[in-house]
């Protein structure tokens, strides 16, 4: 078949997107391109008045800032940022979804307080920077002595480092998220055992850590501070000891038959492009909503890539008070980038604009596709424990690495990540699977990503097929199968907690 040049997402849209490089003159939807325009961007149908919205997806993206003709590129130049709809019709649009008729399994790994793993790693948490260091001395040295390799059923040691637990203060806004980021990590159900090190001097103390009691019901917890112990070398060994005294009972977790309703999925996008919204987000989407249907969760995230769609998931809220959470957040942003001098459409990166991407508006509305159309169930504080099952949202950044921490911390298990321009990144101790926007990037960048949804404009793949391809490769992902980004390595950069508060 004959991939189409461009397409109309909605009948009520005022421009269409070019699938290829249009060269100026070529026809499209009977109006003659008065510019070449890139694959990925936008071509007006027809005339649009300075102040007039231009909409994508059937959605106002923003306004035209000049007089705009028809078959002119619409970008940066013509297009700025304008009101979006904010009629948020709370609960109003919620619709159940139909129950699959088949149970799905997948290998994983049980836990005591019922949450199954997808890997069993070791784990060493930090509770601040200056033990990040002595942290991976530690795994170093569990390396170097060789003997995970009596303990078949643990995929590895993982230190968690950060730059943050000290010179900050102790009661604001921001030592609650990372004090709530850290006691999520050491409870997500991809770490068999985990060991917690300190300096002991810091803000960020280890007993207020485990001042609420066990953080792990298996007993698999284990902490421990530089000062105390006397010196970097005297902790390294006696952190070799105590992870070695856990291995025994972390290895007794083999993988056994798990439903997939045991599976909470991070549902993340970055290095988007004007492909994102148009394939991998919807797709994302569909596979959510399997995964929901089947009693799984998904947690969307990214508040500023939301802002401007956030009226489409106000309305499938479960109820008003969802639905308000949401908003109460949105208005957090609003005044925290007011305060600080920026604006909330300062979020498209160099390289989403470069891929056809314009305002946050229409960055949003392509991002919030991964959600899917699942009624949402819950609205979460930046890695707050999910204690829903369904389609969640949970506040965080639009920086990738600091939302995708948030989301491993609030209980995630697997990770789903669409890029356009190619981002690489891996979360350990959470496997990561990649979807590529366009076939193109997927070609050049093969070694990275994990499925090829570009395929959906180049050979007419529906997007209920890739979203059932996607779901398929989550279940052997989750079951123990390697994705891109865990064969090459990655996993140990990539733990950001969100620092909202002032460093003293």
């Amino acid at each position: 078949m004959t991939a189409p040049r461009y397409i109309r997402l909605d009948p009520a849209d005022n421009l269409v997107v070019a699938l290829a490089n249009l060269p100026e003159g070529e026809m499209v939807e009977g109006v003659t391109l008065t510019a070449r325009v890139p694959r990925g961007h936008k071509i007006a149908t027809r005339a649009i008045a300075p102040g007039e919205n231009l909409l994508r997806y059937g959605q106002i993206i923003g306004v035209a800032t000049r007089p705009v003709a028809p078959g002119d590129h619409v970008h940066s130049h013509n297009l700025g940022m304008g009101a979006h709809d904010t009629d948020y019709a709370h609960a109003t649009e919620a619709q159940p979804l139909s129950l699959p008729v088949e149970a799905r399994e997948f290998m994983g790994h049980a836990r005591g307080d019922g949450q199954v793993g997808t890997r069993n790693y070791l784990g060493i948490l930090t509770s601040v920077n200056c033990s990040g260091s002595v942290a991976r001395f530690i795994a170093d040295e569990v390396e170097r002595q060789g003997w995970l390799a009596d303990y078949p059923n643990i995929d590895g040691v993982v230190p968690i480092a950060h730059g943050m637990g000290c010179g900050m203060s102790n009661r604001d806004e921001g030592y609650a998220t990372l004090m709530r980021t850290i006691r999520g990590y050491a409870r997500n159900p991809n770490f068999g055992a985990v060991l917690l090190v300190g300096l002991g001097c810091e803000v960020m103390q280890v007993p207020d850590i485990i001042a609420e009691g066990a953080l792990r019901g298996d007993g698999l917890f284990r902490t421990m501070t530089i000062q105390e112990e006397g010196g970097t070398r005297r902790t390294v060994e006696r952190g070799v000891a105590m992870l070695r005294e856990m291995a025994p009972e972390a290895n007794r977790a083999r993988r056994a038959p798990a439903p997939v309703s045991a599976l909470c999925v991070a549902l993340q996008c970055g290095g988007s492009d004007g492909y994102s919204g148009i394939t991998a987000n919807p797709a994302l989407g569909h596979a959510s909503d399997l995964l929901v249907a089947h009693g799984g969760t998904t947690i969307l995230a990214e508040t500023p890539e939301i802002y401007g769609a956030e009226h489409l998931l106000t309305r499938r809220a479960v109820s008003r008070a969802v639905g308000e959470k949401l908003v109460a957040r949105i208005r957090w942003w609003e005044n925290y980038t007011a305060a600080r001098g920026a604006e909330m459409d300062n979020n498209p990166s160099p390289g989403n604009k470069l891929g056809g991407l314009t305002t946050i508006l229409e960055k949003s509305l392509g991002a919030a596709a991964k959600g899917g159309r699942a009624p949402l169930s819950d609205v979460l504080l930046y890695g707050e424990p999910a204690r829903e099952k369904g389609f969640l949202f949970m506040d965080s950044p639009g920086y990738d690495p600091v939302s995708v921490t948030g989301q491993v911390a609030s209980g995630a298990n697997l990770v789903c990540f669409t890029t356009g321009r190619g981002s690489v990144s891996g979360y350990k101790p959470v496997p990561c699977v990649k979807l590529a926007t366009n076939s193109e990037m997927f070609a050049h960048m093969s070694e990275d990503m994990d499925i090829n949804c570009g395929d959906i404009v180049s050979d007419g793949v529906t997007l209920e097929e890739k979203g059932r391809e996607i779901f398929e490769t989550w279940i052997r992902v989750a079951s123990g199968q390697a994705t891109k980004s865990e064969t090459l390595g990655f996993g140990g950069a990539e733990f950001v907690p969100w620092n909202i508060g002032a460093v003293m």
